[in-house]
C-alpha cells in the first residue's frame, strides 16, 4: 500500500467503504460491556474486539480502517495474532486514537477543551512503528442559547489543527474531528440553531487548519451531522440531509478527499438513513461513516459476551456494516434492512 498521505486518505474513504470506531476508552468501553453483564478486562475487552476484526465478511467487504484505543493497537488476540495484523490482512487500515479526552475548559464554564498535545509527536512516532497510518482527535463544541462561545470553538479549533500538524509530520493521515453536540444538555436547540453552530465551527476549524499548513489533500473530516437536540428530534431525514449538505458546501474544501461522518448519539438505522439521504446529493468528495456504538450495538447484545454466539455477533456487525455502505453509496433503503 502506499504510504502517501493523499493515498491513504483516499482508501479510508472511497467505494463506499468506512471506518469503524473501536477507540472506546477503558471507561467507556466499561460501559458497554455492562450492558451484558460482562466485567471489563484486559481478556473480555480483547474477545469483544476480536470479534469484530475477524468477522471477515465485515471487515473486507464494508470497513476501510478501524480507529483503535492504545491497548488495542498493541494487543494480541488469543492466538498471539497482533490485532495490526488482522486488521492489514484484510486490506483495512489501522489508526489510532491520540487525544486525551475533553476536559472543563478554564474560564468558561459549561464547555471542555480536548487534550493531549504534549508529547504528541513522540507518541506518533511509536503509533506509526506499530502500524497505524491515520489518527482521531475529537474536539466538542457545546450548544445551548448562549453556547458555544467564540473562545471555546477557537481553542478547540487550533489544538485540531496542531495535532493534525504533528500528524502530517510524522506520515499519518489525521482526522479532523469537530463534533457539535446533538446528545448534550440541554438537548432542546432546534436544527436551525445546529446549522448555525456546525456553519461557524467548520469555518473557524478551516481557518485555523489553513493557519497550520495542514494539506488537505491528507486529512479525512468527522463531523456531526447538522441534527436538533436530543430532546426535541423534529427534523426529517431529509431536512437533516438538506442543512448538512449546505453546510458543507459553504465550508469544507473540494481539495479534501473524505468526509467520514460520527453517529453522535443517533440510533443505528438512523445514522443509516440520514447519511444515505446525504450521499443523495451531488457531492464533491466521498461521504462515508466512522462509527462506534451505531455498527457496534447489535453485534455486541448478539455476542453477549459467550464464545458460543461469535457467529451470531459478527452476523449482525456484518449487517449494519453492509447497511451504512449501502448508505455511502447513497442506495440504503429501509426495504434494505428487511432484504439483508
Amino acid at each position: 500500500m502506499s504510504e502517501r498521505l493523499e493515498d491513504i486518505a483516499v482508501k479510508m474513504v472511497a467505494g463506499g467503504k468506512g471506518l469503524l470506531a473501536a477507540d472506546e476508552s477503558t471507561a467507556t468501553i466499561k460501559k458497554r460491556l455492562d450492558t451484558i453483564a460482562l466485567a471489563s478486562t484486559e481478556e473480555s475487552r480483547r474477545d469483544y474486539r476480536e470479534m469484530l476484526f475477524r468477522s471477515d465478511e465485515a471487515m473486507k467487504k464494508y470497513i476501510s480502517g478501524v480507529i483503535l484505543y492504545e491497548e488495542t493497537l498493541f494487543q494480541k488476540a488469543a492466538d498471539g495474532t497482533p490485532f495490526v495484523d488482522l486488521i492489514r490482512a484484510a486490506d483495512s487500515i489501522p489508526g489510532i486514537k491520540v487525544d486525551t479526552g475533553a476536559k472543563p475548559m478554564a474560564g468558561f464554564p459549561g464547555e471542555t477543551i480536548t487534550e493531549g498535545l504534549d508529547g504528541l509527536a513522540d507518541r506518533l512516532a511509536k503509533y506509526y512503528d506499530a502500524g497505524a497510518r491515520f489518527a482521531k482527535w475529537r474536539g466538542v463544541i457545546a450548544v445551548s442559547d448562549a453556547l458555544p462561545t467564540y473562545g471555546s470553538v477557537r481553542a478547540n479549533a487550533h489544538a485540531l489543527a496542531r495535532y493534525a500538524a504533528l500528524c502530517q509530520q510524522a506520515k499519518i493521515v489525521p482526522i479532523v474531528e469537530p463534533e457539535v453536540l446533538m446528545d448534550g444538555e440541554p438537548g432542546t436547540h432546534d436544527l436551525a440553531r445546529s446549522e448555525e453552530i456546525t456553519r461557524w465551527t467548520l469555518q473557524i476549524v478551516f481557518q485555523e487548519l489553513a493557519e497550520a499548513r495542514i494539506k488537505l489533500e491528507g486529512m479525512i473530516l468527522k463531523p456531526s451531522m447538522i441534527i436538533d437536540g436530543k430532546k426535541v428530534r423534529k427534523a426529517s431525514v431529509e431536512q437533516v440531509a438538506e442543512a448538512t449538505v449546505r453546510v458543507l458546501k459553504e465550508t469544507v474544501p473540494s481539495a479534501v478527499p473524505g468526509i467520514a461522518f460520527l453517529s453522535g448519539g443517533q440510533s443505528p438505522e438512523e445514522a443509516t438513513a440520514h447519511l444515505s439521504a446525504i450521499n443523495g446529493y451531488d457531492l464533491p468528495w466521498h461521504v462515508t461513516f466512522s462509527y462506534g456504538r451505531a455498527l457496534q450495538d447489535a453485534s455486541l447484545k448478539a455476542w453477549g459476551g459467550k464464545p458460543e454466539n461469535v457467529a451470531a455477533g459478527q452476523r449482525a456487525f456484518a449487517h449494519r456494516a453492509e447497511m451504512n455502505y449501502l448508505a455511502a453509496k447513497g442506495s440504503w433503503t429501509k426495504d434494505s434492512e428487511k432484504a439483508a
